[in-house]
């Protein structure tokens, strides 16, 4: 897996601090997914951050220092986005990033698979 594990820590370790949540972490397509309450949330990919966060931010996120654009299939994809390292050096703009995507976890809606494996136990 090529992601750098001592973001992932970082990560891990901003999440262990946040009460009431459940995480789970899964490698799947070249990142660390970190999943909380079933739903993905943020990830890391190399030595980026890979964001899941409120389409209604895309603008005021691109702004960032670090943002890019996640495309699939040549578009962009609106609610994810990349943090290069340069975007989350400070840890203020770290925190800021992790609570981006936890607010919106709270919102969002997990995956129609996620549903059905939650259903069938």
């Amino acid at each position: 897996m090529s992601y750098d594990i001592n973001l992932a820590n970082k990560v891990r370790a901003y999440l262990a601090e946040i009460p009431g949540i459940e995480i789970e972490e899964k490698e799947m397509f070249a990142v660390l997914n970190f999943m909380v309450n079933g739903k993905t949330c943020i990830c890391v990919r190399g030595e980026d951050l890979m964001l899941r966060f409120d389409p209604a931010l895309q603008e005021e996120l691109a702004e960032k220092e670090g943002y890019e654009t996640m495309l699939m299939k040549g578009k962009a994809y609106k609610g994810y986005c990349y943090i290069k390292p340069e975007g989350f050096r400070r840890r203020s703009d770290f925190e800021y990033f992790m609570n981006v995507c936890l607010a919106y976890n709270n919102e969002s809606k997990a995956s129609t698979k996620a549903k059905k494996k939650a259903t069938n136990r």
